[in-house]
């Protein structure tokens, strides 16, 4: 059986996807995006925060089935809720085979899979055939300053949008609005043609900028560089 970890698990959520969810955070993500809103899920391995409050553990192993079985207790609520399971992180293409083991035990649940695309195209496929919605967060469609900006080229990630626009399941773009890197005009214009190729593309969503997530960096032993 699979095991993961996990450093969030957050009920009553209506942010993530349609209706009332309940959101899975995944540890682990191979970017290093300079406005990152939850550092304290880049490592894969749990940590332990350094928080004014003290310290505190960030990242839970689960089996495929332990973590199953708390979201299906919660399956009536949810479907009530019109809403459902979404699994973000970090990165969930990193723990892949746990998540889909996840899947395959969820009973009748909507699921979202947020992701920002970058991971083996093998990974890919094999959840987003498994969810009924795909949140892909698309941040510079330039390589290079995709590298600037996140640590990393998007060859991956644009791979894996051209795989997306192959397949039947439903999706909604989503663009970070960084100042000065995001949301500018050639970028945004690249967006645009990307979205045309895509089958099945609900919307495309711009996502306003903020600080909010400065005050984690420093329990995280890292340092702020807000854009």
């Amino acid at each position: 059986m699979q095991t993961g970890i996990v450093f969030d698990i957050r009920e009553f959520s209506i942010h993530d996807g349609p209706g009332l969810r309940t959101t899975v955070f995944l540890k682990g993500c191979p970017l290093r995006c300079a406005w990152c809103h939850n550092p304290e899920g880049l490592l894969p391995q749990p940590q332990v925060l350094d928080t004014p409050s003290g310290t505190r553990m960030s990242g839970r192993q689960y089996t495929a089935a332990e973590l199953a079985s708390l979201l299906n207790r919660q399956a009536d609520l949810l479907r009530a809720g019109e809403g459902g399971v979404t699994f973000s992180g970090g990165e969930p293409l990193l723990q892949a085979a746990f998540v889909a083991e996840v899947l395959d035990r969820l009973q009748r649940l909507h699921v979202v899979l947020d992701t920002s695309g970058f991971g083996a195209e093998a990974d890919f496929r094999m959840l987003v055939q498994r969810v009924d919605l795909v949140y892909f967060d698309l941040k510079l469609m330039d390589s290079s300053q995709h590298r600037q900006y996140t640590g990393l080229g998007n060859e991956p990630v644009l791979r894996n949008l051209n795989l997306l626009a192959t397949l039947t399941t439903r999706c909604v773009l989503r663009v970070p609005l960084v100042p000065g890197v995001t949301d500018t005009e050639e970028n945004l214009a690249a967006v645009v043609r990307a979205a045309a190729e895509v089958r099945n593309l609900v919307r495309v969503d711009l996502l306003p900028y903020n600080r909010a997530a400065g005050g984690k960096y420093a329990a995280c032993g890292l340092e702020f560089r807000p854009q």
